[in-house]
């Protein structure tokens, strides 16, 4: 499906709506609705207990939103945390000068895709790879796009903003808005909100709302492992807020000024993080492959140019609609944080080694995921129109989304197959009352059973169950399978234990150790 119909899609059946929407909407903030909230609570559940549960060295935190505006000078978002900005002086618009320069080379991989499409019909036996590698065109295409991002990259790393104007220029990139070329020259921009101490007037009550969740892991570094007893290597996970002033948020949940990040820092022995670094970036891959996830829709994508507190990055990129983006982030941080923390605040954050009898600051690598990204990934992989056939056997169309069953928002609908039918109704709701203790589940007696099935494929609900009147014989229902259609008859003693063991996260969680 494309990126438009997801989007519709989306605010049709209850999974996203733009927050503030009766009036005008509020840019790049959403809400989730009944579907959706389900749905990214399962994800982060998921995410949780792959990550806590099923270590005996990685414990949980929950920090504070606010904190103390020293911890963002130590960190370096106060003087670092920029995005350069650029306006079109014609239509007034103001753009990210490294997105309009990755547009340009989107639109150069975009008639990449296109002439492999083209061969990929033309013959049987294709090879993508060795299409790419030898095709004059592509390669030509491909060496323009490394060319354009490895100076683009060289700029920000140097923060040349002036090189980054010329870049543009050259490239006679236009507004997307007017087609105007008229260009500001680009400047940095501080991505963090920032917001007053109550009681406190001027700069001592500034406070900033965090930018990301892992400055409150290294500022509660010594809390955690003296309270827990954990030895190093062990880790802290966190779930929460964080907050960005995008300049340009876009493509719908992607980008988002208010977002939550799933996030877990690994604190290692100086000297072994390369080691757990390249252990990090194969379990995480593992975890997308598991919820099914294809692998040819992910990738790694290594980072040419570090950021100042990395020795080490790569990120798991998905093949969204709109490309292959970053969806994780796993990287090296060494000791910038905690060695920063402790020359700002005084106060040592230190781990003592009992093995080799001495202090040290450990080196922390860290694996950082969006929960909004996560839900869109899944969304726009799962939904899609398929071809099956109706009561009769002849071919329809379906709208459906093929979520894991253990993350789906709703794992069992229990229609009954009349509404105006009280015995069939009340069984009906029996049943519900009994499943609900287990999993999340909606009972719908409207429209005819055919539509009410339609109705749970288009949210993604993996089982169905159908009370009919020889239900009220034989305590029997029919129980629906999303995916194979198979619509088997079970004892409504069994419907609890069947769906439980099909939508069970257990079976999700042991293939990802």
């Amino acid at each position: 499906m494309d990126f438009k119909q997801i989007i519709s899609h989306c605010k049709e059946y209850g999974f996203v709506y733009q927050s503030s929407e009766i009036y005008d909407g509020l840019s790049a903030v959403y809400d989730y609705g009944p579907n959706g909230v389900n749905l990214k609570n399962n994800l982060k559940q998921y995410w949780w207990r792959s990550m806590v549960q099923m270590h005996d060295n990685i414990v949980g935190l929950d920090s504070a939103i606010f904190m103390h505006p020293k911890i963002w000078k130590a960190s370096g978002h106060v003087d670092a945390f920029n995005d350069p900005l650029v306006d079109n002086k014609d239509s007034k618009k103001r753009y990210r000068a490294d997105q309009l320069i990755e547009g340009y080379t989107d639109k150069i991989e975009a008639k990449i895709k296109k002439d492999v499409e083209k061969a990929r019909k033309k013959f049987d036996d294709f090879d993508e790879k060795m299409f790419r590698e030898t095709n004059g065109r592509i390669v030509e295409r491909q060496k323009k796009i490394d060319d354009v991002l490895g100076r683009m990259n060289s700029m920000l790393a140097a923060e040349d903003m002036e090189g980054l104007k010329n870049l543009i220029e050259e490239l006679e990139i236009a507004c997307p808005e007017s087609g105007s070329r008229n260009w500001t020259d680009v400047r940095q921009f501080n991505l963090m909100f920032n917001t007053q101490l109550g009681n406190i007037a001027g700069e001592d009550g500034k406070l900033y709302l965090r930018p990301e969740t892992a400055q409150g892991i290294f500022v509660n570094f010594l809390n955690v492992s003296k309270t827990s007893r954990q030895k190093v290597p062990f880790g802290i996970a966190q779930i929460g807020k964080a907050f960005r002033n995008e300049i340009v948020a876009r493509q719908f949940i992607f980008r988002m000024r208010e977002f939550e990040q799933m996030e877990m820092q690994f604190f290692v022995r100086p000297g072994t993080e390369m080691e757990w670094y390249e252990a990090w970036r194969e379990k995480r891959m593992k975890w997308h492959e598991a919820i099914g996830s294809p692998a040819e829709k992910l990738r790694f994508h290594n980072h040419e140019n570090l950021a100042h507190y990395a020795n080490a990055a790569s990120d798991i990129e998905f093949e969204f609609p709109f490309g292959f983006k970053e969806l994780e982030g796993i990287h090296s941080r060494t000791d910038f944080d905690l060695g920063a923390h402790q020359e700002l605040s005084g106060k040592k954050l230190q781990y003592f080694d009992p093995e080799l009898d001495k202090n040290y600051v450990p080196y922390v690598v860290e694996t950082s995921i969006g929960a909004d990204r996560m839900f869109l990934a899944q969304v726009s992989h799962c939904l899609r129109e398929e071809e099956v056939p109706d009561a009769d056997g002849k071919a329809t169309n379906r709208t459906v989304m093929k979520f894991h069953p253990a993350i789906a928002p709703i794992k069992c609908a229990v229609l009954p197959l009349l509404k105006n039918n009280e015995s069939l109704v009340k069984a009906s709701k029996d049943i519900c009352d009994k499943l609900r203790l287990a999993v999340d589940i909606q009972y719908d007696e409207k429209d005819a059973i055919g539509r009410r099935y339609r109705r749970q494929d288009a949210i993604g609900t993996p089982f169905c169950v159908t009370v009919d009147h020889q239900s009220l014989e034989d305590n029997t229902v029919t129980l629906r399978d999303r995916d194979s259609l198979e619509q088997t008859r079970i004892s409504i003693d069994e419907i609890n234990s069947q769906v439980l063991a099909k939508t069970s996260m257990e079976d999700l969680l042991l293939s990802t150790k």
